[in-house]
């Protein structure tokens, strides 16, 4: 019987990965409707899934400022409002806790979990990706520092802009769009916990415009890798092209 070389294998193996990580994102992207944030307390663990629109704000806040929560898991969220993300980051960054991401997440999702005091992928044979909205590709350098510590907020902040005239908006994924296709959709500026808001941000990312950091279980442990989506891809994130600069890890995006 004729066996391959190992490092043939290990090669056949990492190509396997990087393309089941793309199609596990397509399908992601287009086959999941939005839906409101819904929490689940677990132990010492609160458990975040779907878009972050707000409605689940003052809950979440709640949880904890009641000091038993250690880690935030995000699991498949597709998105929210810019305001959403601020008060979720807010929160997690006043209470000290690690978050973590299984399976999808994204835009506003991706804000918020990178918050954390320390901020992982989750463990298991999920994919999982982490979609951040960017107006253009970074270059090396701005990689290296664009989201250590307050700088992940910065470049939130960058997307915003006030507006009394118009709600906050950020690219959801919709069951009206083609195929579930992720959309800017409008959503209305959630309620928060302060009665004197200020003016609701409006929000400038397109949808599936970013960097898409994708983690995929292997047997020879998990394939790390990270693309930039200028958007004229549509669902067909194959296209997007792979960074070979850009190690989670070593740009701060993922906590050892």
């Amino acid at each position: 019987m004729c066996r391959l070389p190992e490092n043939a294998v290990k090669t056949l193996s990492a190509l396997l990965s990087v393309l089941g990580a793309l199609a596990t994102f397509a399908v992601a992207s287009t086959a999941l409707p939005a839906s409101a944030a819904e929490l689940e307390l677990e132990g010492p663990r609160l458990r975040v899934s779907g878009m972050l629109d707000g409605s689940a704000t003052k809950a979440f806040i709640e949880h904890l400022d009641t000091g038993k929560v250690r880690v935030v898991v995000f699991e498949d969220s597709f998105g929210g409002t810019a305001e959403a993300a601020e008060i979720y980051a807010k929160a997690i960054r006043a209470s000290g806790v690690n978050t973590e991401a299984r399976g999808q997440c994204y835009a506003a999702c991706a804000y918020a979990f990178l918050a954390g005091k320390e901020h992982r992928f989750g463990r298991g044979i999920q994919v999982n990706g982490l979609l951040i909205p960017v107006a253009m590709r970074p270059n090396s350098s701005e990689l290296q520092s664009r989201w250590r510590g307050d700088e992940a907020q910065k470049t939130l902040a960058e997307f915003t802009a006030v507006s009394s005239s118009r709600p906050a908006t950020l690219p959801v994924c919709t069951s009206d769009s083609p195929r579930g296709a992720l959309s800017a959709t409008t959503v209305a500026s959630p309620a928060t916990v302060s009665s004197a808001a200020p003016s609701a941000p409006r929000e400038n990312w397109q949808p599936d415009h970013g960097l898409l950091f994708s983690s995929t279980p292997t047997l020879f442990g998990r394939v790390y890798n990270t693309y930039y989506c200028d958007g004229s891809q549509g669902r067909d994130v194959s296209k997007c092209e792979a960074l070979s600069d850009a190690d989670p890890y070593k740009l701060g995006v993922l906590t050892p």
